[in-house]
């Protein structure tokens, strides 16, 4: 069984408590519908595992699930 993913780039805009990230969606090949859309997401496990620090201005690669709410994703990779 296959799980669906989009995959998506953007920007964080806010850190909020309990790891929560406000991230503005600036690249996504999958739905363009998404670009410029502000969302809310958590980190992933082996981010928290692994100590993984975001700050404001990093950019992030974000999983999104298509089956559920487009307004919330998680964190799985800080991009340089």
């Amino acid at each position: 069984m296959a799980i669906d993913v989009i995959e998506v780039e953007g920007k964080v805009k806010e850190v909020l408590p309990n790891t929560l990230f406000r991230v503005e969606i600036d690249k996504s090949t999958e739905v363009p519908e998404l670009l410029g859309r502000v969302i809310l997401c958590h980190i992933s496990g082996k981010m928290r595992i692994h100590y993984i620090r975001l700050l404001e201005g990093d950019r992030v690669k974000i999983d999104m699930s298509p089956k559920y709410d487009l307004d919330k994703g998680r964190i799985t990779f800080r991009l340089k």
